[in-house]
């Protein structure tokens, strides 16, 4: 997907709304042409004599016949999200009266909008940068009160707006640097070489914080991976359909049942966590179970969580403090979860709270206790950071810019201890300059846009 000039220049129009019959259905059309071609097949107000931000009454008609009543809303540019003029067509949701409103305005010349395009064209408009235009997909992807924020922030700017001041005080240094080659036998300073350096070190430290986020960004947009891990019959699919309230998981008193990944999602706290229920940990001479435990410790190594899910009336001290040693030598996060509390003597419980008091106590069977492992979760996920507001990187092409921005930056940090000559600092600023560029879209390509605005919903 490419986006010539001539082609910005057409009206573009595409449903806004999801496919399928409902109460009401909106079609949005942007380019300068919009509000006049609309007025030609609208009956009603003089569109083109309204103002901005108006919505107004009336049919769309083919000619004398009425194909619905609509009500018609306009933005007249630069006043749009596009910049362009903009109008927004309520329908009815009848799939047969949208067709025959879009082949309508396509007969008059209206070209049938590409994935993305309407925020391309804000975007090549100025209407924001490309990071907050790529969060214009995240909010409308955003199944999760993280996830929501995350975009939200993205896309009123950010980390941009910090990005763009810095890269804008680089590039001044850059000019200046440069400006120095013409006047090098004066041997002349233009650009303090300690103001560059407080600079470049202030640019390093947003960069690395940046870079850092992007684990705890992955995890928001994506959902925590929590594999559900521990012996055969400890309670792992009861524990998953308890959290779900469905019975997802076959739950069976048959010891090897799960073979292999059941996965679902589940909403905690407003984070998609990425339950995996696995086959129990156990030695087995079953060829089929020994591949569902092979592959349990390769998913246990991945992940971002581990609920170490043990029977207390089938397990012993012993055991679990085996099973413990080997989860903090695999060094991913993990809680001890202790089920079946309804058939558990007094004197394990009591010698598990001495032994570890960090254990938390279940019945997965009798939902006993899930909120209080809910909230260990959390804890343990730890979104404090995130919710207090602080910018979070949820976008591996930013997060690419981001770590190679930082080689040539120390490149600058060792060329002025070094001494070295313009030319050579020049070069690794501008450097730096071309992967901060890239972030915000002052640096493109076109197959750079086409793949971003190609995973764009038809009407956005």
């Amino acid at each position: 997907m490419s986006f010539n000039l001539a082609q910005r220049e057409d009206t573009i129009i595409a449903l806004a709304t999801p496919q399928g019959v409902g109460a009401i259905a909106v079609i949005r059309l942007s380019g300068k042409d919009a509000i006049r071609v609309c007025n030609e097949v609208f009956y009603g107000k003089d569109l083109e004599k309204q103002a901005s931000h108006t919505i107004h009454f009336g049919t769309i008609r083919n000619g004398e016949r009425v194909i619905d009543e609509v009500l018609v809303s306009l933005f007249v540019a630069p006043k749009s999200f596009t910049k362009e003029n903009v109008v927004e067509i309520s329908t009815h949701g009848s799939s047969y009266i949208i067709n025959q409103v879009i082949r309508l305005f396509v007969k008059k010349g209206v070209r049938p909008a590409k994935p993305g395009e309407f925020t391309q064209r804000a975007f090549l408009n100025g209407q924001f940068d490309l990071a907050q235009a790529e969060a214009v997909a995240d909010l409308i992807h955003a199944d999760s009160e993280a996830s929501h924020s995350a975009a939200l922030n993205q896309m009123r700017g950010g980390f941009s707006s910090e990005i763009q001041e810095l890269r804008a005080q680089l590039i001044h240094f850059a000019s200046m640097i440069e400006l120095e080659l013409d006047f090098v036998e004066e041997d002349v300073e233009f650009a303090s070489r300690e103001d560059l350096r407080v600079l470049v070190e202030k640019l390093l430290r947003v960069v690395e914080e940046l870079i850092l986020s992007f684990d705890l960004g992955n995890v928001i947009k994506n959902g925590v991976p929590t594999v559900i891990a521990g012996k055969p019959n400890a309670g792992k699919s009861t524990l998953l359909n308890a959290l779900l309230n469905e019975e997802k998981a076959i739950v069976s008193d048959i010891a090897g049942t799960t073979r292999d990944f059941i996965e679902d999602e589940i909403n905690i706290g407003g984070v998609i966590f990425r339950f995996i229920d696995t086959a129990g940990l156990r030695e087995t001479t079953d060829t089929i179970e020994a591949i569902g435990v092979s592959r349990t410790q390769e998913k246990m190594k991945t992940a971002s969580l581990i609920l170490y899910l043990f029977d207390l009336s089938d397990t012993d001290l012993v055991e679990i403090n085996r099973d413990i040693n080997k989860l903090e030598n695999l060094g991913v996060p993990f809680l001890k979860v202790a089920n079946k509390t309804d058939k558990a003597k007094d004197n394990i419980i009591n010698e598990l709270k001495e032994n570890h008091p960090d254990v938390i106590f279940i019945s997965a069977g009798q939902k006993e206790n899930l909120e209080g492992l809910k909230v260990k979760i959390l804890e343990l996920v730890n979104l404090d950071k995130f919710k207090t507001g602080n910018t979070v990187v949820t976008n591996i092409r930013h997060y690419d810019s981001l770590t190679r921005t930082r080689e040539p930056l120390l490149d600058v940090l060792g060329g002025l201890d070094q001494e070295v000559t313009n030319d050579f600092l020049a070069m690794d600023i501008r450097r730096s300059l071309h992967f901060l560029g890239e972030i915000t879209g002052e640096i493109t390509t076109d197959d750079l846009l086409a793949n971003i605005f190609s995973k764009f919903c038809i009407g956005k």
